[in-house]
């Protein structure tokens, strides 16, 4: 797959691409990366990309024309139709279910936004969706690019030490879309803390059995809208509903 990135900073993404295990995504090429600064694509002496905004306001706007001729030129490297992608407010936030998505696709050109935000007509006439991170604001869309990309990178064959690993993520629904559990390591016991019994017993289904008992927990503390969800779908047994019925209503509380 291949994504290619809009952005004003491309420098943000070198250091991005280059560390953690997930390099191994864009190193073998599982996850192709291409950088463009729309300010290659701009006029004049100055190659500027934004100006002040009509109706008057604090902040500039990211000009349309320098983005429509980054953009003219990824579809012609490209030869595909694929889909714009800009990050912003109100957009649909991105969980794990459209990480997914993405991770089977072909990729997108992903439009990062600068200043008060991009004028309006591109965004009208190229993007075909707008993705959020959550009610908040950055300054750029670059966060928010490299987050949906180290989210993709993940989930990509060979990518993880343990071809397994990502099936144990919170949201996954190989853990029916519940939180993930409390982990720990060595030492057994630190600054008088010890690891629980059950995790030291050997005993797998023993081990499962208090993994899964702590992801109910810990979800419907946290997000009981989690659990409603996983009811609904019918993926809670027995024992899940009696777990959760020996946490009481202390769990919501603190919900």
């Amino acid at each position: 797959m291949r994504f290619d990135v809009v952005t004003l900073f491309p420098e943000l993404f070198e250091p991005f691409l280059a560390s953690g295990v997930t390099r191994r995504a864009y190193e073998t090429g599982l996850v192709q990366v291409r950088l463009w600064n729309p300010r290659n694509f701009a006029q004049g002496n100055y190659r500027r990309v934004d100006d002040r905004p009509f109706g008057g306001g604090p902040g500039m706007v990211m000009m349309a024309e320098p983005l429509a001729l980054c953009l003219q030129a990824i579809r012609a490297e490209r030869g595909d139709a694929a889909p714009v992608v800009l990050f912003s407010p109100i957009g649909r936030a991105l969980d794990h279910a459209g990480v997914a998505g993405w991770s089977a696709s072909a990729g997108a050109v992903l439009v990062c936004g600068r200043y008060e935000g991009i004028d309006q007509r591109f965004i009208d006439a190229h993007v075909d969706l707008q993705i959020s991170l959550g009610d908040f604001v950055l300054s750029g869309g670059e966060i928010a690019a490299m987050a949906l990309l180290d989210a993709v990178a993940r989930l990509q064959p060979g990518v993880l030490n343990d071809e397994g690993s990502h099936q144990l993520d919170s949201f996954n629904p190989a853990l029916d879309g519940l939180l993930d559990c409390p982990h720990y390591t060595r030492p057994e016991t630190w600054k008088g803390q010890k690891v629980p019994e059950a995790l030291l017993s050997g005993h797998h289904a023993q081990i499962e059995r208090w993994r899964r008992d702590r992801r109910l927990e810990l979800t419907a503390r946290h997000r009981p809208d989690l659990i409603a969800a996983a009811r609904a779908a019918g993926r809670l047994d027995r024992a899940d509903e009696a777990t959760l019925a020996r946490a009481g209503t202390a769990g919501h509380e603190r919900a």
